[in-house]
């Protein structure tokens, strides 16, 4: 049997393979990924992104060191259906979660949703959770029953709960109470005064109330640990770490210098913890781990100074008319939120990518780095940008979707969407500022529109008689109309909201606040999460 010839060009590029002179942004082994949510950021708090903003060195050398992405979304503004969105790759509207689970909750993320950590597990990966879960904490809706191997952090937002040093807040909470002491009766509402909140490593609660002092510093240990066994197991690894920066209470480990105060100095706390993250990523071969850092939505403006930055974003024409234009809302203020790409020898260095993308295409885009396939039976909301983050292309979601998030119309609801530069409001709403105004919800057929590569502050929507605003209506009216149809035709999923206080976790019920060894005077600054003897006790 003869040997086929080669052609010339056969031949070049055989030569050029084995050469080692050709390299392809296919990956050879599955790489580790680390993808990094920050809590309430906003878009100017890197200082990569607004020139104002110094307290992000870590940050911004990661920028530099990888790609900037300025037109990056959320997929809500608000915690829990951004989280689900970016572990579905799903919408809420298909994946269910359309608002925020409470302490009580007895639901969380559908458990007929399968998740990133599912998947990447199935396809050989050790899977972690540090941080914010937001997703469910009673029975089967822990992380670890959700394919994450490993977990240490709070079932919730860490307002959520008591703490002996409560932190910074706007209005301040008080600390947990002591030995049967009843609580404040002049606490506010919203203050969570009478249970402790939890940390948990796994499925046991190993402080209640959690120091809020060390979190941080312990998040960086338990992330350590978690990169350090996957790697003595020889697998590649997930590691979704979900800070509680810059969400309130904010406590910065030293007292604010002079300057931004609080907010700077938290905001100085979470770029160390990154670059920590960031070194423990080189420290296993550089090209071996790519890190995504994001965030879940934008700054909760009613904190006044203790929120975050919004850059050139700020909504102008809602806050003409009252009301917040981040959190909560559907400007961009809202939902625009900071990301970068590292991953040497794959992602480009020093690039900044216009293409508008969200955080519902790191589900996807992580599935096919790693080898996987989607799950199967239903519709994605996120895409495989692998070619936008290698540099090959700049063109993301032609469509995106923006959901109510709490400031107007029904949660969930898609009432707002961008096409191109366009982006159309079939209704709009303010949540509350920092003057304490709220912003009507208010309805609107024909649809605003703006323009955003000429008003990034939505100042001014298009007239709607003008030749711009007729030519872009009919495309606006049908991406509109498919995407509804789109949703209406998929396997939707429905979150249980319901509520029982049984569903509270606590690890000990005798003591007030649910307080672990509370007759000892509660947990001080020395307590060592790897010595302290561990409370099996928990209420699932």
């Amino acid at each position: 049997m003869g040997t086929p010839s080669l052609t010339p060009w056969a031949v070049l590029v055989l030569t050029l393979v084995l050469g080692g002179l050709w390299a392809p942004c296919a990956v050879s082994r599955q790489p580790n990924f680390i993808v990094i949510l920050a809590d309430d950021v906003g878009w100017g708090d890197l200082g990569a992104n607004w020139a104002e903003t110094k307290e992000t060195p870590h940050l911004d050398q990661l920028a530099a060191e990888g790609t900037r992405f300025v037109d990056f979304h959320s997929a809500a503004s608000t915690c829990s259906p951004s989280r689900a969105s970016l572990l579905t790759g799903r919408l809420g509207l298909r994946n269910g979660v359309t608002h925020n689970f409470a302490v009580t909750s007895l639901g969380g993320l559908p458990l007929n949703e399968t998740t990133l950590a599912e998947v990447l597990r199935e396809a050989g990966y050790s899977t972690g959770a540090v941080g914010k879960w937001h997703l469910g904490h009673h029975g089967r809706h822990h992380p670890n029953s959700r394919g994450f191997d490993f977990y240490y952090g709070i079932p919730y937002s860490h307002d959520m709960g008591c703490t002996d040093s409560p932190g910074y807040n706007l209005p301040p909470c008080p600390p947990c109470p002591r030995h049967g002491t009843a609580a404040s009766r002049a606490a506010r509402k919203d203050c969570y005064t009478d249970i402790a909140l939890p940390l948990f490593e796994n499925v046991t609660i190993v402080q209640q109330p959690v120091e809020l002092g060390s979190l941080a510093r312990r998040y960086v240990e338990e992330a350590a640990r978690f990169i350090q066994r996957a790697s003595d197991s020889g697998r590649p690894f997930f590691l979704y770490l979900a800070l509680a920066h810059m969400h309130v209470p904010l406590s910065p480990p030293l007292p604010p210098a002079p300057g931004r105060g609080v907010y700077g100095a938290s905001l100085s706390e979470m770029d160390e913890l990154v670059g920590r993250i960031k070194e423990l990523a080189d420290s296993l071969g550089k090209g071996s781990t790519l890190l995504w850092f994001t965030g879940d939505n934008g700054p909760w403006a009613q904190k006044c100074e203790l929120a975050g930055r919004l850059g050139p974003f700020v909504g102008a024409w809602q806050r003409q008319r009252g009301g917040s234009s981040a959190k909560q809302t559907t400007w961009e203020g809202g939902h625009r939120v900071p990301a970068l790409v590292y991953w040497p020898g794959h992602v480009p260095a020093r690039r900044t990518s216009r293409a508008l993308l969200s955080v519902l295409d790191i589900f996807p885009t992580l599935v096919a780095l790693a080898g996987a396939a989607l799950p199967p039976n239903r519709r994605f909301d996120g895409l495989d940008v692998s070619p936008v983050l290698f540099g090959r292309s700049d063109v993301g979601h032609k469509v995106l979707l923006h959901p109510n998030s709490g400031a107007g119309g029904k949660v969930g609801e898609i009432e707002v969407l961008r096409l191109a530069q366009y982006k159309a409001f079939y209704s709009t709403g303010g949540a509350m500022a920092c003057d304490g105004s709220t912003g009507p919800a208010e309805r609107h057929q024909p649809p605003l529109i703006f323009n955003l590569d000429r008003d990034i502050q939505e100042q001014e929507p298009l007239d709607v008689a003008s030749r711009e605003y007729q030519a872009v209506l009919p495309a606006i009216s049908r991406a509109y109309a498919q995407a509804l149809q789109d949703i209406a035709a998929d396997n939707v999923s429905v979150a249980d909201y319901s509520q029982d206080p049984a569903a509270i976790p606590c690890c000990n019920v005798q003591h007030v606040g649910c307080r672990c060894h509370g007759t000892h005077g509660g947990l001080g600054s020395s307590w060592d999460p790897h010595v302290e003897k561990r409370t099996p006790r928990l209420c699932l």
